[in-house]
């Protein structure tokens, strides 16, 4: 005999499995907000707009890019894993989404417990770049070494992939630095410009024209092998530095309850707008390439990136804020 009770759970999980059913059927619906933690013109930015500019397009749908940059990506971070998990609220974020959950023990959410990871969108590498002053990266490093403490670096804030980065630069080199968080790319850039920074890990997509007008000097790029939008740049280990390879990638999430339907539908419309020709072509001309990924690819990822960016942490002494 079955219980009225088992009819009435059994009832009411049809019910939710049925509007989940259609929720995912009609999404989307109506206005997709993205938020992205960082300022406009930022490579988060620019690649997260590039992406979801075309998910528009795709699915007759407005998308609003909403910048909350500040607080190391911590602070959009938090108002999109306390949204609604509806499928219209997304976070945009970059590798310093990984490198807080180390920084920052303190953090209001989990960052592997509290995302879907939807796809990674492009990877590109960390650019050196300095005041113009510089002839290489080595008299860079000189320079350093005979000044201890007086040269400070930039980064998009406490604990981003910027900031990690240049410690473990610094690290490596046996330089002492000082850091000046910034809310963004352009903000350093201008202090760059202005003579008031020495150097600051610009993402390619925001340093390429500062570079091609010579407004700043390009010593390096953090990848294995040398950036197509910097032919004539040396990678760090041509230019004498080993141990401090590091690749800045973009992904896109959304909150963790977010229902699979859903989940997965979002999803779908990434890789084809990762696929669609136009957005290639963007991304490659920012010097970015495209990286779409399987979910539970992306979500295995995104967990050892944690690891071994808190390992890197560890070694450079980086203290949690």
């Amino acid at each position: 005999m079955v219980r009225c009770g088992s009819i009435a759970i059994a009832g009411a999980l049809l019910v939710s499995c049925a509007g989940n059913v259609v929720q995912a059927q009609d999404w989307p619906t109506r206005q997709i907000k993205v938020v992205v933690p960082f300022t406009p013109g930022s490579a988060t930015d620019i690649v997260g707009r590039a992406v979801f500019e075309q998910i528009g397009r795709d699915t007759g749908q407005s998308v609003i890019v909403e910048n909350r940059g500040g607080g190391g990506t911590t602070i959009g971070s938090a108002a999109v894993a306390k949204a609604e998990p509806d499928g219209y609220t997304l976070l945009v974020n970059s590798t310093s989404h990984v490198v807080v959950a180390t920084t920052f023990p303190k953090l209001s959410y989990n960052v592997a417990e509290d995302f879907t990871a939807i796809s990674a969108l492009a990877a590109q590498p960390f650019v050196v770049t300095t005041r113009t002053k510089y002839a290489s990266l080595a008299d860079f490093i000189a320079h350093g070494k005979a000044n201890p403490g007086a040269i400070n670096y930039g980064s998009a804030g406490i604990g981003t992939s910027g900031m990690l980065f240049a410690e473990q630069f610094g690290f490596v080199t046996g330089i002492k630095m000082t850091h000046v968080p910034f809310r963004g790319t352009p903000e350093a850039m201008t202090e760059i410009i202005a003579d008031r920074l020495d150097m600051f890990p610009g993402p390619v997509v925001s340093v390429v024209e500062l570079v091609a007008d010579k407004k700043v000097a390009a010593l390096a790029v953090t990848t294995p092998k040398r950036a197509k939008a910097f032919p004539n740049v040396p990678t760090l280990q041509e230019a004498g530095v080993k141990g401090s390879d590091y690749i800045f990638w973009a992904g896109a999430f959304a909150p963790v309850k977010t229902p699979k339907p859903v989940s997965e539908k979002i999803h779908a419309a990434v890789l084809k707008a990762l696929a669609n020709p136009d957005v290639i072509k963007r991304i490659d001309n920012l010097g970015a390439e495209p990286m779409p990924m399987q979910m539970a690819a992306f979500d295995a990822f995104v967990r050892s990136e944690i690891k071994m960016h808190a390992d890197i942490i560890e070694k450079a002494g980086i203290k949690s804020q």
